[in-house]
């Protein structure tokens, strides 16, 4: 079990359109998203694509520290993924793989309704590990929720939301 003492539903809804579906181990169509420079570069900060075996380490690690969940959308009769985004207290990484989906306020909403998921388990913050200093839409989206940079890395900044 990922988080100690805390069930991760196999599904979390997060409106009419998107909903999180509980990682199962499955995860080739996810390749394609870490081709792309852009994206990795906002993940990463660095400008290499990931091969096989680094995708299955990050998710491997997600799985273990956090609630690893795909972000769905809804396509017709069912869902298909288009993100990623992992659950715990002391980090939300979140990725937007489809890139003509980003700017569509779907990081916002799902990070909204985890943050929702927060208050209902009790928690009393949450954070972000990091933000690179050129990933100004995290930024403003982790920001527009009421997360709050607390300090400064090399590369970028840690955020924190009190709950």
């Amino acid at each position: 079990m990922p988080m100690q003492g805390i069930e991760q539903p196999e599904i979390l809804p997060v409106d009419g359109e998107l909903r999180l579906r509980k990682f199962d181990g499955n995860y080739a169509f996810a390749f394609d998203w870490y081709q792309d420079i852009e994206t990795v570069h906002l993940v990463d900060g660095v400008d290499e694509p990931y091969d096989r075996a680094k995708l299955d380490r990050m998710y491997r690690y997600l799985n273990e520290h956090g609630g690893l969940y795909f972000i769905e959308i809804k396509d017709g009769e069912g869902y298909r993924p288009i993100g990623d985004v992992t659950f715990w207290q002391d980090d939300l990484p979140i990725v937007v793989g489809e890139k003509n989906l980003r700017g569509k306020q779907i990081g916002r909403r799902v990070v909204g309704a985890l943050i929702e998921r927060a208050r209902a388990l009790g928690w009393k913050e949450l954070l972000v590990d990091e933000i690179y200093h050129d990933n100004i839409g995290s930024q403003r989206m982790f920001q527009s929720l009421g997360f709050a940079a607390y300090e400064t890395t090399d590369k970028g900044k840690r955020y924190r939301l009190t709950l």
